[in-house]
């Protein structure tokens, strides 16, 4: 089975809604571990810890990751991603802007957007401004995917029981 990191989006107290849609996509690919990075952000890791599906927390704790700034995140999720086969995100103004990045880390193509899994490397996506549905196929060995939050259900954000697991980047 793969494993799949899954970047949580939250303001340091709580998991934020789009979190819960990637949760959900990135269980489709596989077993779940959640990244929470942030900055006095351990409400946040507790959060994501009772999200349904998550087998684990990896917690960051570091004021280089107190505003999500991709340029200190990424580094963080491309080093973790050496145990991992997928990284997801949600497809909002953080998601866009670190999964690139952590692409380029890892020398792979991202897939954007997505609105559905079809494999286990094969999405369906929009394209022409939603106006066509492309179905894609990644021949990457790690996959780099954002996540259109209305395309899938909520995962359940309470009934997990994940253990959280303290980890540590680059910093600024």
């Amino acid at each position: 089975m793969s494993k799949v990191l899954v970047w949580v989006e939250h303001d340091n107290a709580s998991v934020k809604d789009a979190t819960l849609a990637a949760v959900t996509a990135a269980g489709q690919l596989g077993e779940v571990t959640a990244l929470v990075a942030g900055s006095g952000s351990a409400a946040a890791a507790a959060g994501a810890a009772q999200i349904a599906g998550v087998a684990k927390v990896l917690h960051a704790d570091d004021t280089a990751y107190a505003n999500a700034l991709a340029e200190n995140v990424a580094p963080l999720i491309a080093a973790l991603l050496a145990d991992y086969d997928a990284f997801v995100a949600p497809a909002t103004t953080n998601g866009k802007n670190i999964a690139p990045r952590v692409a380029a880390l890892l020398d792979v193509a991202q897939v954007s957007d997505i609105l559905s899994v079809e494999g286990p490397k094969t999405f369906t996506r929009p394209i022409y401004a939603g106006n066509a549905i492309a179905t894609v196929e990644s021949s990457d060995a790690k996959l780099v995917v954002t996540v259109r939050g209305t395309a899938f259900a909520k995962a359940e954000a309470t009934g997990g029981s994940a253990a959280v697991e303290a980890v540590s980047g680059p910093g600024d």
